[in-house]
């Protein structure tokens, strides 16, 4: 059993485990910032464009509430698809895939900056007619 806890702490310190469990978080609270946005910005505009339906109150009702034996209506016993629910969720979801295709973009952008070699610097130029004569002269001199 101790061999098992020890393999687990080895597992569980491994820096690629901590990285994911960090991520996790930060994705977390990264959907609450988004689901803020979609609920409290986003749908309120599109609620307006539609005539000042609340979006999340759109449904497809099923079976209507009834009323309880006080003759009070029971909003529980009601059975309906909330769509609006779903499609501010879908909603939510399109803008964490974009916000982190923009990450994801980014960083390559960053990682190729890093592996493009320096620029290798330019040949030099070609010797000119007169240089390559005195060049020839000045080696036949030295070999006599």
């Amino acid at each position: 059993m101790k061999k098992f806890f020890e393999e687990f702490k080895a597992f569980a310190m491994r820096g690629n485990v901590i990285d994911l469990a960090v991520g996790v978080v930060i994705g977390g609270a990264f959907g609450k910032i988004t689901t803020s946005i979609v609920n409290d910005i986003i749908m309120p505009c599109i609620s307006m464009l539609t005539g000042g339906v609340n979006f999340s109150d759109w449904k497809l009702v099923l079976k209507e509430a009834v009323a309880n034996a006080e003759g009070v209506i029971d909003p529980a016993t009601e059975v309906a698809i909330l769509y609006g629910n779903t499609i501010a969720i879908i909603i939510d979801f399109i803008i964490i895939a974009f916000a982190v295709f923009c990450m994801v973009k980014a960083i390559n952008s960053l990682h190729r900056k890093k592996e493009e070699p320096a620029p290798e610097p330019a040949p030099e130029p070609e010797p000119s007619a007169e240089e390559k004569l005195l060049t020839e002269i000045r080696d036949l001199l030295a070999n006599k």
